[in-house]
């Protein structure tokens, strides 16, 4: 569903992306780990078609994202780690609008609507401005706007920041469910505890350059994904 091969990302003299190389199938729910300034999110806007890289090649569901990435962005969906949304649009509005720029047709994305934002508790607040929301409110509408139209991969920065426990559960859920149906998650977190129930796979990555990956099982081995993140950080 994505691979990365040899991913490089300059900021000056600052590699903040250093050859990076990263395979995710379809049906995996794939975490990224590493301390503040790692390249986690400089990664996941490259791969998002944010940010432009230096050199390397990413391809989402057999399409290179430098030769076409309108497809791309077709497949896929980008959470950042603080929502930028549009303040003066309502919740409704921005979902619609999401809907118009993915070609929704209007009773499915109705359902899909109705669905998510009733799970989350915000089915009566979509007639509100979002500036008006709360955090968590925010971070809920963006989940929304991310499984509008059911992509195929989902990035995700940090997304369980500013979630109460239960709409936690219910992304955790969300999350799973699409990979079930063949889709894929890639994420970033600092919450260890989380990524090590929650993730097939994991990924720890350090000043830009990938010091382990694989299955949760491989990477974790004997001891808990606190213990092996903390000893390689020791060791780099």
């Amino acid at each position: 569903m994505l691979n990365i091969e040899h991913l490089t990302k300059t900021y000056g003299e600052k590699k903040a992306v250093d050859d990076l190389n990263l395979h995710i199938a379809p049906g995996e729910i794939y975490g990224f780990i590493g301390h503040n300034g790692a390249g986690k999110t400089t990664t996941l806007k490259s791969v998002a078609g944010i940010l432009n890289y230096d050199s390397g090649t990413i391809t989402i569901a057999g399409t290179r994202l430098d030769a076409d990435p309108i497809e791309c962005k077709k497949k896929m969906a980008y959470i950042p780690d603080n929502p930028d949304l549009y303040e003066y649009m309502t919740g409704i509005k921005y979902l619609n609008f999401i809907g118009d720029v993915f070609g929704i047709e209007s009773d499915v994305r109705r359902e899909r609507i109705n669905r998510y934002s009733k799970e989350f508790e915000l089915y009566t607040h979509l007639s509100e401005p979002i500036g008006s929301y709360s955090h968590g409110m925010k971070q809920k509408l963006a989940v929304i706007s991310a499984w509008i139209h059911e992509p195929k991969l989902i990035l995700m920065d940090e997304p369980f920041v500013g979630l109460d426990p239960k709409a936690a559960h219910i992304l955790k859920g969300m999350m799973r469910e699409l990979c079930d149906k063949g889709g894929a998650i890639f994420f970033s977190t600092h919450v260890l505890e989380v990524a090590e129930k929650l993730c097939d796979k994991v990924a720890i990555i350090k000043n830009g350059r990938l010091i382990r990956s694989g299955t949760m099982e491989s990477v974790r081995g004997d001891e808990s994904l606190e213990e092996v993140f903390l000893d390689l950080e020791a060791e780099q």
